[in-house]
């Protein structure tokens, strides 16, 4: 569990450090966000960074997990999970999800509370974000008690994208098209609720969603369509669309206050289901 200070730590109300956990496949790199000079037992987001499966790095994801850290008042771990084409599907939610046994497995160690996780991402990062979700559930754990996807990736069939052209979005069909081909080359996969989480018919028991769509983008309607689909099963959905495009919806300011509301009304007053830990 390696930890090395950032020479990157522009907020000085953040403390940064980089670490190396265990991935799905090999070591993966992580940044651990905590509010400066708070001992306390933290809330701890794994987050993942956007990039349309093949592209997105740490330095990318760093303005949206510094803010969520400092303006919610938790810990965050942004991964750099791994990435199509060289490790396609299912090689990033597998990454997630060991991230999250590892936040689980070192929470003390770390000064964090194992019994207030969650997920969130943006892009791509949101399809492997709700995943996760999907993955924790289905394996007894690690328990989350909220996830928060911003501008998700979520449907590999694109049967719900919005007109490009009408919605001004900087988004286009063919670039998702061609991200999704690299991360799901085999057909069949696009079908896997942990690709498609949109195509999932078992929705309960998911935690409290945040989603967080923009107007200019062809990926509102599909990310809508999902936030109707918890609320209709049973799961606890607060949803906003901005008037932004979609490259720039992560780091918008009101975007980042809303959905650091939302972690810091789930996560500091958390009652997570008592699911068994890794």
């Amino acid at each position: 569990m390696d930890a090395t200070p950032t020479n990157n730590d522009r907020n000085a109300a953040v403390h940064v450090e980089d670490r190396l956990i265990s991935g799905y496949l090999d070591s993966l790199s992580a940044r651990l966000y905590r509010p400066a000079g708070d001992e306390s037992l933290l809330p701890a987001v794994l987050y993942l960074h956007g990039g349309g499966f093949v592209a997105g790095s740490l330095d990318e994801a760093d303005v949206t997990a510094r803010a969520l850290a400092a303006q919610a008042r938790i810990a965050v771990l942004s991964l750099d999970y791994s990435l199509a084409p060289r490790h396609p599907f299912p090689a990033a939610p597998e990454d997630a999800h060991a991230a999250l046994r590892w936040l689980a497995r070192h929470a003390a160690d770390l000064r964090l509370d194992a019994q207030r996780l969650a997920v969130a991402g943006d892009d791509a990062g949101g399809n492997i974000a709700a995943a996760a979700a999907l993955i924790a559930r289905d394996r007894n754990g690690p328990a989350l008690a909220a996830q928060v996807l911003i501008g998700p990736m979520l449907d590999p069939s694109m049967t719900l994208l919005g007109d490009a052209e009408r919605l001004r979005s900087d988004l286009k069909p063919q670039t998702c098209a061609q991200r999704y081909a690299q991360y799901l080359p085999r057909t069949q996969e696009r079908l896997h609720p942990y690709a498609s989480p949109l195509t999932s018919r078992r929705l309960h028991e998911l935690p409290p969603t945040y989603l967080a769509t923009a107007k200019c983008d062809v990926l509102h309607c599909e990310a809508e369509h999902y936030a109707t689909a918890l609320i209709a099963a049973g799961v606890p959905t607060q949803i906003t669309r901005f008037d932004v495009r979609h490259e720039e919806l992560a780091q918008h300011p009101p975007l980042l206050v809303e959905a650091a509301g939302f972690l810091r009304q789930r996560l500091h007053t958390a009652s997570v289901s008592p699911l068994s830990q890794p």
